[in-house]
């Protein structure tokens, strides 16, 4: 013990305890320092950062796209609405890999190749941050499949929701549209925030222009999540608004019979009711399936629609121009009554051509022989072309153009569907601006005739043949009739525009056309006589047939068998029932159908025999929202009816 103690150096002892006890004690200091100031930084610097971020974990914001609203014939008969569907969707900012996640996402969910193409057609028009749908209709399997693995698919999500429908499928698909993926380009038209969380937007028919009424309000609500996002409560909610639903003017049993009676022909149907504007039916065929849209249509089958000859995506009853043929004749008549330049008894010789004073150019009539003396009543009734070329000849093209543009030629009827055509009424100033040459007096004697450069669009058929039964009075054609609150029921009625009135000098020229117009359907020689002779009301009418292809001077009329289809005439037929008290007005053309009144008069009388003897048939489908089983007087069935005395060839 003794050495021990004499060895041990206490002095060196004390310092080793000192300066380790100062370097526990400096790291100590150095680690609460840290600890301190990693406090500071979150408590203060940092808290309010933090503070968002906490509350975002809490509460997350969920827009609510709004319901749009259902689309109703006149009857309230469904043509669009809502069904429920589980929609995959995919936003492309939170997937780092977009072919990866479909590739693996296939394994779990059908999807082909159509379904590839219509997504990547898609994500290259919505914006990074929207969900862009890769398949639509899920079944409840996949719907399972997916949920088992939802952590391996981030950015990927399954939406409940509703679906467009069309019940009446290619019926009326010109006239109710469709709906498709919304775009950036219609994003900025609609603007942006009022689409937020809402996936598609109407593309065309009523779909497009009452977008604004069907989409309604966006809602939102603020639901609490737990740490891994998952909801525990709605902390708010507000719901915004449905869509208003619209009532239109279309009656669907009159619409599905006006289809029949066109058949499998191109060409399109369009009647108004003359007293109100409102359209009753509007038919352009061929048509197409408004559902191919609705989820995004794949590249092969638009390209297929496009390049079909038959053009079914084409609108005619709107947008197709046609020349109006001998239908523009009635109008000729008020024109040359208004101007004193022909009275009703006041005849001419048809010796089957006219020529022009100091011309040996031979305008042919479509009789070649000749009608022989015509007076404005026979002229009408037999569609006389040299009584027309002479008052053409007469009146002038300023004096023509003047009275014509009073029936809206040249102009749209400001139709509530998009896309409409204006037609046109060619003038003098129209041809020096469009074709740098002066106007021909041979031009004002086709114009006589509806031919040359005038074009007209069956719409623009229908509300001519409506204002003349108006007698000069009328309104813009519209399609819908009534729009109504869903959650009020208040309904709101759509009050129709009038049109100027036509001013006549002598009143009394409205009953003399008209009394034409009758001699058409009810005499023998009418042009209409075959359609309308035995019908229990009395309707007024007009027949038309437009060249396609011209003849040489001389060359004879060959048969309508022996001419391709292509160049064959196009049939029109005008027509407004009953006289008295007109209740319906309708135009009709059959493209390359040939006579007007034998291929288009039997169509425009089975629409006519729908709408106004519909209750006095007894076997007539009184529920106009089982549309498709309507019974309709098909044109065959109208022409076994019957008697063949009218001519064949007549305009």
């Amino acid at each position: 013990m003794g050495n021990y103690d004499a060895i041990k150096d206490l002095h060196a002892e004390r310092q080793t305890f000192f300066v380790r006890a100062l370097v526990a004690l400096i790291a100590c200091g150095i680690a609460i320092a840290i600890l301190v100031s990693r406090l500071v930084s979150l408590q203060v610097f940092q808290h309010a950062d933090f503070l968002t971020r906490s509350n975002e974990n809490r509460m997350r914001l969920v827009v609510v796209p709004p319901v749009r609203g259902l689309i109703f014939d006149r009857n309230g008969a469904v043509l669009a609405d809502n069904v429920p569907s589980f929609v995959l969707e995919l936003i492309p900012e939170q997937v780092d890999d977009i072919e990866n996640t479909l590739k693996r996402l296939s394994r779990i969910v059908s999807l082909d190749n159509e379904d590839m193409e219509r997504f990547r057609d898609r994500l290259r028009r919505t914006p990074r941050y929207r969900g862009v749908p890769i398949r639509t209709r899920l079944t409840m399997d996949e719907v399972a499949r997916f949920e088992i693995n939802r952590h391996d698919f981030s950015g990927v999500d399954i939406r409940a929701g509703l679906t467009r429908r069309y019940p009446l499928g290619e019926s009326a698909a010109h006239v109710v549209g469709y709906v498709g993926g919304v775009s950036e380009e219609e994003l900025r038209e609609f603007g942006a925030e009022g689409y937020r969380g809402t996936t598609h937007i109407g593309k065309n028919g009523v779909e497009r222009s009452h977008e604004v009424n069907l989409h309604g309000k966006v809602g939102a609500k603020i639901v609490e999540t737990n740490a891994t996002g998952r909801p525990l409560r709605d902390l708010n909610y507000d719901r915004g608004a449905p869509g208003q639903s619209l009532y239109l003017t279309v009656d669907a049993q009159l619409q599905v019979a006006a289809e029949a009676a066109l058949g499998d022909r191109e060409g399109a149907v369009v009647a108004i009711q003359p007293s109100s504007g409102e359209v009753l039916a509007l038919v352009s065929k061929p048509g197409f399936d408004p559902h191919l849209f609705v989820d995004g249509i794949g590249f092969k089958t638009y390209k297929a629609l496009n390049a079909n000859p038959t053009k079914p995506l084409f609108n005619r009853a709107l947008q197709g121009q046609y020349p109006p043929g001998s239908t523009i004749k009635p109008l000729m008549a008020m024109a040359g009554l208004e101007y004193a330049v022909t009275t009703e008894h006041e005849r001419v010789f048809c010796p089957g051509y006219y020529e022009l004073p100091g011309s040996s150019r031979k305008y042919r009539d479509w009789k070649r022989r000749g009608h022989g003396w015509m007076d404005m009543d026979r002229a009408i009734a037999e569609s006389c072309d040299v009584y027309f070329y002479k008052l053409a000849e007469q009146l002038g093209v300023d004096r023509i153009e003047a009275m014509l543009s009073q029936f809206g030629l040249g102009s749209a009827t400001g139709l509530d569907l998009p896309g409409e055509k204006g037609g046109l009424l060619p003038s003098r100033d129209w041809k020096r601006a469009a074709k740098r040459e002066a106007w021909y007096p041979g031009e004002t004697l086709n114009i006589g005739i509806g031919q040359g450069y005038m074009m007209m669009t069956p719409v623009q058929l229908a509300q001519t043949m409506a204002l003349v039964a108006m007698r000069g009075q009328g309104y813009v054609p519209h399609i819908v009739h009534a729009e109504e609150d869903p959650l009020s029921h208040t309904m709101r009625r759509v009050a129709p525009t009038p049109v100027p009135s036509i001013e006549t000098r002598d009143p009394r020229a409205w009953s003399e056309v008209i009394h034409a117009l009758i001699e058409v359907t009810t005499t023998q020689g009418g042009t209409g006589y075959r359609a309308f002779h035995d019908a229990p009301y009395l309707a007024a009418g007009k027949s038309g047939s437009a060249q396609v292809a011209g003849l040489a001077q001389d060359e004879a009329a060959p048969e309508l068998s022996s001419v391709p289809k292509h160049l064959r005439d196009h049939a029109l037929f005008v027509a407004f029932a009953p006289v008295e008290s007109p209740q319906i007005a309708v135009a009709v053309i059959v493209e390359h159908g040939g006579g007007g009144g034998s291929v288009a008069g039997p169509v425009v009388r089975a629409v006519i025999d729908d709408w106004l003897l519909r209750d006095a048939d007894p076997t007539a489908d009184a529920d106009a929202g089982n549309a498709a089983g309507a019974t309709v007087l098909t044109p065959a069935a109208a022409a076994a009816t019957t008697t063949t005395t009218a001519p064949e060839g007549a305009g």
